[in-house]
């Protein structure tokens, strides 16, 4: 019997599927979105923070309008009116204040341009108002209250002089002086740290080699160095608890120096904290600005 062919079909041959276009679209999508959501959560990220270092930054302007409002009466600065000048910086800084973190809040991601010229602007005028109690030279001027020059000035007219010097007695800055310094000896006075006024109005300048008996009481030497041509203030000091070296000229110099001292802190305060806040508000426009394109 002869064999039958085989009519079995062979097996159909295995075929590739055929990519769908449609779904390689929704994926490219979905990492698209994927990549842009974490895109902005990076900026939202960057300009969180950067909205709570200038917040944070900020802060020391509170502080000092507390110690501007505290110290106004110290320094006899009442008789130069200068506790006006130092409420009107107080309401200055508040307002500074209000509108660095005001702008944050309603105007940045709104209007973004209009808060960074709404916050720079009285954060330039902070900054020139520091360099000008800093004594800088283009800006320094005798009708600018609390600079350098205008201490000077005021210090040198005798009838305000006359004035300051009496406050000065009044406050007891002498007389404290003699009371903390009674136990000590002419070796323990001499390392004493004195503020300028102790050093100015209430003891003699060292080159008049006066001998120490205590603070306010200085026997003189009869020596070419007590000599006026030499220095006006050796004749000038006298021993009388109401007098000492309150007509010196280094009484007027240490009573300058106090105050400058006080106020160039100051000045340098507001020249930092304009930079700084300057910087960071910057910094965040841009961020700002990035976070907006990116959306």
């Amino acid at each position: 019997m002869a064999d039958e062919p085989n009519n079995t079909p062979p097996p159909p041959a295995e075929t590739e599927p055929t990519p769908d276009p449609e779904n390689n679209t929704q994926t490219k999508q979905d990492k698209g979105s994927k990549k842009n959501m974490f895109k902005d959560l990076k900026v939202k990220h960057v300009t969180g923070i950067l909205s709570l270092v200038s917040f944070v930054i900020s802060l020391p302007i509170l502080a000092s309008v507390t110690w501007l409002l505290y110290m106004k009466s110290y320094d006899c600065e009442w008789l130069f009116k200068l506790p006006r000048l130092q409420i009107g910086i107080s309401v200055g800084l508040i307002l500074v204040f209000l509108v660095c973190n005001g702008a944050l809040l309603f105007l940045r991601a709104r209007w973004p341009m209009v808060a960074i010229i709404v916050v720079t602007v009285p954060l330039t005028l902070m900054f020139t108002v520091g360099l000008a109690l800093l004594g800088s030279n283009s800006l320094e001027s005798r009708r600018v209250p609390a600079t350098p020059l205008w201490f000077k000035m005021k210090v040198d007219d005798d009838g305000i002089w006359n004035n300051l010097k009496g406050c000065i007695y009044d406050v007891h800055v002498c007389q404290d002086l003699a009371a903390s310094s009674m136990p000590l000896k002419p070796s323990d006075f001499n390392k004493k740290k004195l503020s300028y006024v102790e050093s100015g109005c209430c003891t003699p300048p060292e080159e008049c080699h006066m001998r120490y008996v205590n603070a306010t009481f200085w026997e003189k030497d009869d020596t070419p160095e007590t000599d006026p041509s030499v220095n006006a203030d050796c004749n000038a000091w006298k021993n009388d608890r109401d007098v000492l070296c309150y007509d010196c000229q280094s009484c007027k110099q240490g009573y300058v120096k106090a105050l400058k001292s006080k106020w160039s802190k100051l000045g340098v305060f507001l020249v930092s904290m304009a930079v700084f806040l300057i910087a960071c508000h910057m910094a965040l426009f841009l961020a700002t600005m990035w976070e907006i394109h990116c959306t």
